[in-house]
C-alpha cells in the first residue's frame, strides 16, 4: 500500500485518543491518530514521527494524519485504517495464499449486530474476514490488543457465530512492521479477548497473522507468522 508523502514531525503530546500535539517545519500543529490504542512506547518525544498532510474537510479540526511512529529504528505504522487496505490489496494481488479463489471483495458487511471488514466470494468458499491492526511487539512477539477492546470481542463472537452456521470465518491481525516473528493475544491488556480468539480458533474460525515491510512510502504484507493461543 503506497503512502502520501510524508513530514517528519516531533510528538509533544496527546490531547486525546484520536488527536496528538506535534511539532513540524518549527511549527505546532495538531494530527488526527486514528488508532484507539495505548501506544504508550511509540507515542514518547524521543521517537520520530511521521505524518501525511490531507486536505481539510468539513467538521474536520486536523489538517495531518499520523502515519508512522520510528521505534529502535523500527518503523512502525500506527494508522489503524490501514490493514484493511493492505489486506485488500494483497488478496487483489493474490500475495495470500490463503485467500486465493476470490474475485468479489465487499467491504463493510454487517452479519447479524456485528459490521464486519470483509466478504469475499469467488472459487473458493465464501468467508467473512475482520482484520486487526497491531503495532506493539515485544522481544519479538507482537501482542493485540494493548488496551482493553469489546468491539474486538464481539467481532470475534460474530465470526464464531458464523462457523457455526457452516460459512467460513476469518481473523486477520497485520502487523504493521517488521520485527515480529509470532503473535500473541495479549492478555494482560484484555484477558476476555484472549479467551474469545483461542475459543474461536479453537471452534474453526481461521486465524492469521502477518507482519509487513514498512518504508516511508509503503506498506505491505512480508510474512505469515505463527500464531500463538494459551
Amino acid at each position: 500500500m503506497k503512502l502520501p508523502k510524508l513530514k517528519l514531525a516531533k510528538f509533544i503530546r496527546r490531547v486525546n485518543r484520536f488527536v496528538a500535539l506535534m511539532e513540524c517545519d518549527g511549527d505546532q500543529i495538531v494530527a488526527h491518530v486514528a488508532n484507539t490504542g495505548r501506544m504508550a512506547e511509540l507515542m514518547t518525544e524521543t521517537n520520530p514521527m511521521y505524518v501525511a498532510p490531507v486536505k481539510r474537510r468539513q467538521n474536520r479540526k486536523t489538517a495531518y494524519d499520523l502515519a508512522l511512529v520510528r521505534y529502535r529504528d523500527v518503523l512502525v505504522g500506527v494508522d489503524s485504517r490501514m490493514p484493511n487496505l493492505i489486506i485488500r490489496e494483497a488478496i487483489q494481488e493474490s500475495i495470500l495464499a490463503e485467500f486465493r479463489g476470490y474475485e468479489t471483495i465487499k467491504s463493510e458487511v454487517t452479519y447479524g449486530g456485528s459490521r464486519l471488514d470483509f466478504k469475499l466470494s469467488g472459487e473458493a468458499p465464501v468467508t467473512y474476514l475482520e482484520t486487526k491492526s497491531v503495532n506493539l511487539v515485544e522481544d519479538t512477539v507482537a501482542l493485540f490488543p494493548d488496551a482493553p477492546t469489546q468491539r474486538g470481542k464481539k467481532h470475534l463472537d460474530t465470526l464464531l457465530s458464523i462457523v457455526k452456521s457452516g460459512c467460513r470465518a476469518s481473523a486477520v491481525f497485520v502487523i504493521q512492521r517488521s520485527d515480529a516473528k509470532s503473535f500473541k493475544p495479549n492478555t494482560v491488556a484484555d484477558s476476555g479477548f484472549a479467551k474469545a480468539l483461542t475459543a474461536a480458533t479453537s471452534a474453526g474460525v481461521d486465524t492469521y497473522a502477518y507482519n509487513c515491510e514498512v518504508n516511508l512510502g509503503e506498506i505491505r504484507i512480508a510474512s505469515r507468522v505463527p500464531v500463538e493461543l494459551d
